[in-house]
């Protein structure tokens, strides 16, 4: 065992990143979690997720909408998982302040 491996992050694992990002959106007051990857917030669809192979895929709203504009974005390691979590904290309390 080299030196490198030993300060080497896990592996990632999509279901776990997944999982992690439905228990941060649970805690967001207004929206409402519909299926196993998909939130609402007043009855508009905002965000929708799916594990794609190593990756995780998800799907935001830039605006709530009844047929929104979606931004794809692919979530490869616990990185961009925070990192998205923060970014939809963010834009879900803009949607709150806009209306």
């Amino acid at each position: 065992m080299s030196d490198d491996d030993f300060f080497a992050p896990p592996a990632f694992n999509p279901e776990e990143g997944l999982e992690r990002i439905r228990r941060s959106l649970r805690d967001l007051r207004g929206l409402t979690e519909r299926g196993a990857a998909r939130f609402d917030w007043k009855g508009m669809p905002v965000f929708e997720a799916a594990v794609d192979g190593k990756l995780v895929r998800v799907r935001i709203a830039k605006r709530p909408q009844r047929t929104p504009d979606w931004e794809v974005r692919s979530l490869a390691d616990g990185a961009d998982v925070r990192h998205f979590i923060d970014d939809f904290k963010r834009r879900f309390e803009r949607w709150g302040e806009e209306q």
